[in-house]
This record gives structure tokens, C-alpha cells and sequence, in this order.
């Protein structure tokens, strides 16, 4: 379980994704880390330890920028270690880019075999395998850019995925087709995007909630605006955990509110399995 927030399309990005990456912070608290975009550079800054622990004023000073992407991490592929901290950034010929991943791929020994490097996490592989693609045209001769890099390589990742990517013009926000971890889309009020795991994210930086991004689809946004385009047919099999353990209770998901969900539960656990009790606690 990780959390992943992004922004693009405001002079204060890091700073607003502190606050993001802080109500996501249920999600991951063994390190966490944002990259930023300004000018056609980028910057990183990760650490081990709480959100409010690794950045501070100067930290965010150091990420400069109207573009953001952060993530915080529940270790599940990988030790808990600084090496494993994300976004990872990857410095490839078509410049740099950075990615954040919320779930497991079941592949990743695989991949790591085709590209021939270590497979010390999957996100890691995942990002190296999108650096790699994104040098090369495809088959039917479309260009060799992120965005096409996604659309083919996303179909070879096994297992769950919800990822906010960044390159120096763009966010990429892509789910897998069975939308296991969920991944939002808001709008700021002054303009610009955010796409982050839980609407509690949305909420505290101002954004309205626009939709959930879809099962198999990938969501690219720019100072223009925001595009979509599906890379897979959706087949929806979400995970009951979201609803019952690892998401805040004010979190909306799937144009259901979590809290009701796990009272209407209780309701349903109380006339199924009856109990002669003064108390039910979660």
C-alpha cells in the first residue's frame, strides 16, 4: 500500500503536494519523496520518515516548479530503505523522468530479465522499462514518446498498478485494467490538476473532485489541459481492502462514499452474525 499525488498547473506545485502527500500519509509511512519540474529541469528530494518530518520550507524551496509528483511508501516489493524511496527518477536520452506506484506486479522478475537489470523493486523496473520503450518507435511507426511508452508497455505489467509519472512537459496518471488501487482526478479552482490516490487529498489542497481515473485508461495532462485515451478494456474488480481497512474514512471512491460503505457493513455484519454485546469497536 503507497499513496501517489500529483499537480500540474500551479506556481506553488510542491508546497501543494506537501499538503496532498499529508493526507495520504495513512498510506505509507516508512519514507517518502516528491520530484518537481521547472524550466525543463527537474527536481528530486526523498527521505525515511513522515511527511511533515522530511520537508520543510527549505526542502520545498528546492523544488521549484508548476508541475509535481509525490509518493509515500508502505514498503510490499523491496526493503525499506532510501534506495527504494520514490518517485524514481530515471535520466534517459529523451531527458528525465520520474514515477510513483501504488501496488504490486506479480512480472517483475520477468521484465527485469528483459531489460537485463537488477529487480530490486518493481517500480524501478517499471520506470526503467518506460525509459526504455520511449527510445524506440513502435511497431506501426508511431513515435517514440512517454506517452506512447505507456500505451505499450502497460498491457506487459502483471498484478496492480496506479502511477503518476512526470516527464519535464507533462503528468501521466494510468491505472491497471482491473482497477485495484484507486487514482483520482481534481480540478484547482484558479486552474490546473491534481490526480492523487484518495479524494482526502483533493479535499485539503481545495481541488474539486472531476472522476476517478478508469480502469485501463491513461490520463495526460499539460499546461493545455487534460487528455485521455484507454490503453485496455476495463474489467473492474476492485479491492475490498480500500473499502474496509486502507482508505480514510472520507474518502469517496467510485462515486461511493467509504464511511457509509463500512456502516452500511456493520449494518449488514449486525443481522448476519448477531452478538449479545454492549460494544462494537473497529
Amino acid at each position: 500500500m503507497c499513496g501517489v499525488f500529483g499537480i500540474m498547473g500551479h506556481p506553488e506545485a510542491s508546497r501543494i503536494a506537501y499538503l496532498g502527500l499529508y493526507a495520504l500519509q495513512h498510506r505509507g509511512q516508512e519514507s517518502v519523496g516528491m520530484a518537481a519540474v521547472d524550466g525543463g529541469a527537474m527536481f528530486v528530494e526523498k527521505g525515511m520518515g513522515h511527511v511533515a518530518d522530511i520537508f520543510d520550507e527549505q526542502s520545498l524551496d528546492r523544488l521549484p516548479g508548476r508541475a509535481a509528483i509525490g509518493h509515500v511508501r508502505y514498503s510490499t516489493a523491496g526493503a525499506s530503505r532510501l534506495a527504494n524511496a520514490q518517485p524514481i527518477r530515471i535520466d534517459s536520452r529523451r531527458g528525465a523522468i520520474a514515477l510513483g506506484h501504488n501496488g504490486n506486479l506479480v512480472n517483475t522478475a520477468e521484465l527485469a530479465r528483459d531489460l537485463d537489470i537488477p529487480a530490486h523493486n518493481d517500480s524501478e523496473v517499471m520506470a526503467a522499462l518506460l525509459a526504455h520503450e520511449a527510445m524506440h518507435p513502435g511497431e506501426d511507426g508511431t513515435p517514440g514518446t512517454f506517452e506512447e511508452a505507456i500505451v505499450r508497455v502497460a498491457p506487459r505489467l502483471q498484478g496492480a498498478f496506479s502511477v503518476v509519472a512526470m516527464d519535464t512537459q507533462r503528468i501521466y496518471a494510468f491505472r491497471d485494467r482491473n482497477g485495484v488501487r484507486p487514482l483520482q482526478i481534481g480540478r484547482l479552482p484558479a486552474g490546473g490538476w491534481v490526480v492523487a490516490s484518495e479524494t482526502s487529498a483533493l479535499d485539503i489542497c481545495g481541488a474539486v473532485y472531476v472522476r476517478d481515473v478508469a480502469p485501463g485508461e491513461l490520463v495526460v495532462i499539460d499546461e493545455d489541459g487534460l487528455t485521455s485515451r484507454r490503453w485496455a478494456d476495463p474489467t473492474p474488480t476492485y479491492c475490498l481492502f480500500e473499502w474496509v481497512y486502507l482508505a480514510r474514512p472520507d474518502h469517496r471512491q467510485d462515486g461511493g462514499s467509504v464511511l457509509f460503505a463500512r456502516r452500511q457493513m456493520g449494518r449488514v455484519l449486525a443481522r448476519e452474525a448477531p452478538v449479545d454485546a454492549d460494544l462494537v469497536i473497529p
